[in-house]
This record gives structure tokens, C-alpha cells and sequence, in this order.
């Protein structure tokens, strides 16, 4: 919302909002459109590249040599969701999927409970996080979205495509889209040779288990996604091992 009143006093410039992030950031920027539209803007625009969780869980999963033998779901993604899109994957891959938030005793709450189905041989969707996540998710957060958005194909870094992963701007409102309206053009991003990011997202390798681990690649070099995000598997070890 900031960047649409930016907008609104500079009418003669372009402002391009980059709207990116999970399915928790895409109602506030389905929002900043719907704001733009209200106040009858025409210099403002989001270039999108949003992504949604349960296809790219599905992509690691498919991976003949996935190891992952359970799922903490994201609880900020959850409280956007709810718990219906995790139902089928737990079902299918037979694996245990509890949404968790993020103190720490959140966490080892949802590590206990996903241990005990894998020890009981159940593979569910539990809520952990109860104080904030609904059956149902924030229908209204998922209406606003589904009303600036649809779903697209998306490039991961370390995954590569995977379709119908993605969310892109409808047709009704494109005048709002950059890649429509400045005739944009993007190719694939290119990966770093030395990056083992898909790998590590599998399971089949550790984070110190990179050649470049905490040399080439440190969270002020990163070369791959799991170390990009502060909430990166390989951050993570960077940081607290």
C-alpha cells in the first residue's frame, strides 16, 4: 500500500511494485490492486513472481530419491489456506504433515506429533497451530486473492518448473500486470554449477555436506535458495551449527 501512494503523488512516474513471497504476502498485494484501481491509478504495477507451497511440496516428493519422511507445514502459509490443499499430499505420498508455528515450542511440539505418526504408522494432517490456523484459512484473504490472481507456472531455484506452482495476475486486471504493460521478457535463471540447493530440498544431502558450505556460498554470498532465505535449511546450519 505504500508503493500505490507513491504512486498516487507521483502521477508521472511509473511505480513498479515486486510482488513476491509465498501465499502469505499475496492478499496485501491483491490488495495494493485494488487499491490502485479505486483511486484511478495508471502508473502503478506489480511484476509477480509468487509461489505456493503445495505443488513444490509435490515436486520434492515425486523425486524418485526424495528422503523426506515428514512435512511441518508453514504456519504463516496455513493461516492464509487452512489445512484443505495438505489433505490429498498426506494421503498420496503417505506422509504425516503437521502445520507448526514458530516459537520454539511450536516447533518441537510439531516435531513430537510427527514422530508419533511416523512411529504409529499414520500419515495425517494435524494442526499444531490452533491459536492461529483455521480448518478453512482466512476466507477472506483467499477471496481477494483469487480475485486479483490465478494460477501460473513458476521457476524454483533448485527445483526448476513446476507447473500450475505459481501465481499470475488475471486478465481483467493486466493493466496492472509489468510484464504486460512494459512488454516484459524473462528466460530462465541460470544455477550455479557448484549449488547442491536441490538436493538438500530432497533430503538426500545436509547442508554441510557442500563442497562450498561456509566458503564460496555464506548468507552474504548465497548461491542457491536454502541459503537466500533466513528461514533456509542451509542458513540455518550456517547460523546455528
Amino acid at each position: 500500500l505504500e508503493a500505490v501512494n507513491i504512486a498516487a503523488k507521483n502521477p508521472d512516474r511509473e511505480v513498479v511494485f515486486f510482488a513476491v513471497g509465498f501465499e502469505t504476502t499475496a492478499p496485501s498485494n491483491a490488495l495494493a490492486v485494488l487499491h490502485a484501481q479505486k483511486l484511478g491509478l495508471t502508473n502503478f504495477s506489480l511484476l509477480v513472481s509468487h509461489v505456493l507451497v503445495p505443488p513444490a511440496m509435490e515436486a520434492i516428493l515425486s523425486d524418485e530419491f526424495c528422503t523426506i519422511n515428514a512435512f511441518l507445514g508453514a504456519g504463516h502459509v496455513c493461516t492464509i489456506v487452512g489445512l484443505e490443499e495438505y489433505y490429498p499430499i498426506a494421503e498420496k505420498y503417505k506422509i504425516p504433515i503437521v502445520v507448526s508455528g514458530f516459537e520454539p515450542a511450536d516447533m518441537v511440539q510439531a516435531i513430537y506429533h510427527a514422530v508419533l505418526q511416523l512411529e504409529q504408522g499414520k500419515h495425517e494432517v494435524e494442526n499444531q497451530y490452533t491459536r492461529l490456523v483455521k480448518e478453512e484459512g482466512n476466507i477472506k484473504a483467499k477471496e481477494v486473492v483469487n480475485t486479483i490472481f490465478t494460477i501460473g507456472n513458476q521457476e524454483w531455484r533448485g527445483i526448476g518448473a513446476i507447473e500450475n506452482s505459481g501465481l499470475v495476475i488475471r486478465e481483467d486486471y493486466k493493466m496492472y500486470d509489468a510484464n504486460v504493460k512494459f512488454s516484459i521478457t524473462t528466460s530462465n535463471a541460470k544455477t550455479d554449477e557448484l549449488c547442491i540447493a536441490g538436493q538438500i530440498l530432497t533430503g538426500n544431502k545436509k547442508p554441510n555436506q557442500c563442497p562450498e558450505f561456509g566458503k564460496k556460498c555464506k548468507p552474504s554470498n548465497p548461491l542457491g535458495a536454502p541459503m537466500v532465505s533466513s528461514e533456509g535449511a542451509c542458513a540455518a546450519y550456517y547460523n546455528y551449527l
